[in-house]
């Protein structure tokens, strides 16, 4: 069965057992494939990619979320009518 690695480095399960860090570090900061009998098992992502994957994925959430918000309808208000509302509903 063939398998697409979505790395540029490779690693197996056993050099990951050995020495965790050092695969980490061949991986010059990329996300390393971690090898079961050849076939991807997982990816060893460091720290700093993560987090910016993370953020990524958060920056796509609010791009849906703002882009949702256009499509709904607006009403045309005024600040007094905003602050008339808010006074009265505080008495």
């Amino acid at each position: 069965m063939n398998n697409i690695i979505h790395s540029r480095f490779v690693a197996s399960v056993s050099d990951l057992k050995k020495n965790p860090m050092e695969v980490v570090n061949n991986g010059f900061g990329e996300a390393v494939a971690i090898l079961n009998r050849n076939n991807p098992a997982f990816y060893c992502v460091p720290a700093d990619m993560y987090e910016r994957l993370m953020d990524l994925i958060e920056d796509k959430e609010l791009l849906k979320l703002a882009e949702e918000a256009q499509t709904e309808e607006t009403v045309k208000v005024s600040l007094n009518d905003l602050r008339a509302r808010v006074h009265k509903n505080r008495a």
